[in-house]
């Protein structure tokens, strides 16, 4: 069942919305029969109704306009081409073309996207994009390129995470022990919840509902726009705004399929696809307040927990010193440059 996203205002929430409800489960944009010079996917693991995949739809159409018709996007949400790790495979190697994925799962793959993620260390969304858009960034595409993989300069966002729970309110730092929180399978979140005092259980995003509904799991950790879109408010209770971390994502290409584009057809995708981004990035920051208030009518109690708890129990634990051991000193540095100490 489609549903339309509260995120975005005006015109743009119009754009949004209206997109949303046509969007098919493998958007297919339309050209003439084999018109395409080049025939690309992207993959993703939003439903088709989240911000990111409405926008990823939106310049996916403008590409295959302004190239008229030589290249044609196909957009398919929802891990419909296989989960975070299998789609990870098939862009190495080839079978897939562009992927949008979050830098702790591109982690697996580039440790150093790990310190895109770190828990408490952004004060907030300008923080957050001014330190991406600038020489970390930089940093992590270039060790992202390093792989073979072509990273687009501007990253898109899926917002900053919250703990949900079915069970009982989590208000500070000691609510956290012995909950069986469901995280995604990434070493920074493992890491940061094993030390925060929960049982962290990695599950794919498509089955959490289940999980959740059979009780396999006491909660997740998600951005609220997950939470709304993916209707885990049916099952959850509570929710503690704890803003522990960004949910920051790359769109990604396979580097031999970027170097078969000629030079304006790469110069036309980037542009678009940058472009997309700081509007997909614009939608989730519009959005975050509305979404509180949404939630709360659909039966969610929102908490505001004791954040400082859950900082200092991250701080005292030795796991930033251990992250800037464990995935580069350099680009750790680069880090703490733009938002202050944290080792």
């Amino acid at each position: 069942m489609q549903r339309k996203s509260v995120f975005s205002t005006s015109a743009t929430r119009r754009t949004l919305l209206t997109g949303a409800a046509g969007v098919a489960a493998a958007t297919i944009l339309k050209y003439p029969a084999n018109a395409a010079e080049f025939n690309f996917k992207l993959g993703h693991d939003n439903p088709a109704t989240h911000p990111v995949n409405i926008r990823a739809v939106e310049a996916a159409e403008k590409i295959g306009k302004d190239s008229s018709g030589r290249i044609e996007v196909k957009v398919f949400p929802n891990n419909q081409l296989g989960n975070d790790t299998q789609m990870i495979s098939q862009l190495r190697s080839g079978a897939l073309e562009f992927l949008l994925i979050g830098d702790n799962i591109l982690a697996n793959v580039v440790p150093a996207c790990n310190l895109a993620g770190l828990p408490f260390a952004y004060k907030g969304y300008p923080d957050l994009w001014t330190t991406l858009d600038g020489p970390f960034g930089k940093y992590l595409k270039g060790q992202i390129e390093k792989t073979g993989l072509h990273a687009f300069e501007k990253g898109w966002d899926v917002g900053m995470r919250h703990v949900f729970t079915t069970s009982r309110p989590v208000n500070n730092v000691a609510d956290m022990k012995g909950l069986k929180l469901r995280v995604p399978e990434a070493p920074i979140q493992l890491a940061t919840f094993r030390a925060l005092g929960s049982s962290p259980t990695p599950i794919n995003n498509s089955e959490l509902y289940t999980a959740l509904q059979t009780h396999l799991i006491d909660g997740a950790e998600q951005p609220l726009i997950s939470i709304e879109v993916a209707r885990y408010y049916e099952i959850s209770k509570y929710i503690s705004l704890t803003n522990h971390q960004p949910t920051c994502w790359e769109l990604v290409a396979n580097g031999t399929a970027w170097r078969r584009l000629p030079k304006d057809l790469q110069d036309l995708v980037a542009k678009n696809f940058d472009e997309t981004a700081l509007r997909e990035r614009q939608d989730m920051a519009n959005g975050e307040k509305d979404l509180e208030e949404k939630l709360k009518t659909q039966g969610q109690q929102i908490i505001q927990p004791d954040i400082e708890s859950f900082k200092k129990t991250i701080a005292d634990s030795g796991l930033y010193k251990k992250w800037r051991d464990d995935y580069g000193t350099e680009g750790f540095d680069l880090l703490e440059k733009a938002v202050g100490k944290l080792a």
